[in-house]
Order: C-alpha cells, then structure tokens, then sequence
C-alpha cells in the first residue's frame, strides 16, 4: 500500500537535495568561526590584490605626470596617502564580508537543520510502517 504523505516527504527531501542542498550542505559541514575565519581570509588576499591592481592602474594612467614630477613630491605622504586609503578599503569590505557570510551561515544551518527534521519524520514512518509489519507477521503465525 503506497502512504502519500511518505511519498510527499520523499519528494520534498529530494527537491532540497537538488535545489538547496548542494549550496547548504557544504557550509553546515563548518563550525561557524571556521567558515567566516576561511571567508575573511580570502577577502584580505582579494581586496589586497584588488587594491594593489587599483594603484598600479592609477600609477600607469598618471605615469607621465609622476615622472615627471617625482622629484617634487613628497613620497612618504604619497605611501601614507596608499596605506591610509588600503586600510579603509580593507575595513569596509571585512565588515561587508563577515556580515554576507554570518548571515549565508545561519540561512544554511536554519536550512539544514529544518531538512534534518524532515528526515527523521521520514524515518519515524518507516519506523512505525515496520512495527505494524512486524505485528502482522507475528500474529499470522500463533
């Protein structure tokens, strides 16, 4: 005998499995300080290329302009002008990143755990569907 509510948890779980699941499922396998600590540390590798390239696109566009007036420049104000400008940039886009990821992890394990639950309510069908065989099975035989 086929149970339709059996059959409609089934077909939910798969959905999830298909749709959400390849992107949830990685990221409840972390703890969550391990996966925003793993995402900060690609963010400063990102935004330190990412601002390194910047400078370098603004260093050749004015390359004429510095050199030929290097010698009147006040280079150590220059670096700190860089340093000052990388530092802010760097701190923006820590926050952006640390509150993109808590909130894509929380999403994830509120997600996951909800699928969990539909799973044991998969298993405690099959738990109940077995006991009823079972008690048939055993009073056909006294």
């Amino acid at each position: 005998m086929i149970n339709e509510e059996k059959i409609k948890v089934m077909t939910d779980l798969a959905m999830y499995e298909k749709t959400q699941g390849d992107k949830y499922f990685p990221i409840s396998k972390y703890f969550r300080s391990d996966y925003l600590g793993l995402a900060l540390i690609k963010n400063f590798f990102l935004v330190t290329i990412g601002y390194a390239l910047v400078v370098a696109l603004v260093g050749a566009y004015f390359s004429t302009y510095i050199l030929d007036n290097v010698h009147r420049m006040n280079l150590i104000n220059l670096g700190l002008y860089i340093l000052i400008g990388y530092g802010i940039v760097f701190v923006v886009y820590t926050l952006i990143t640390y509150i993109t990821y808590s909130v894509k992890y929380y999403k994830a394990k509120k997600s996951v755990k909800s699928y969990f639950g539909e799973l044991n309510k998969l298993t405690k069908m099959y738990e109940k569907e077995e006991k009823r065989m079972s008690s048939r099975s055993a009073g056909g035989y006294k």
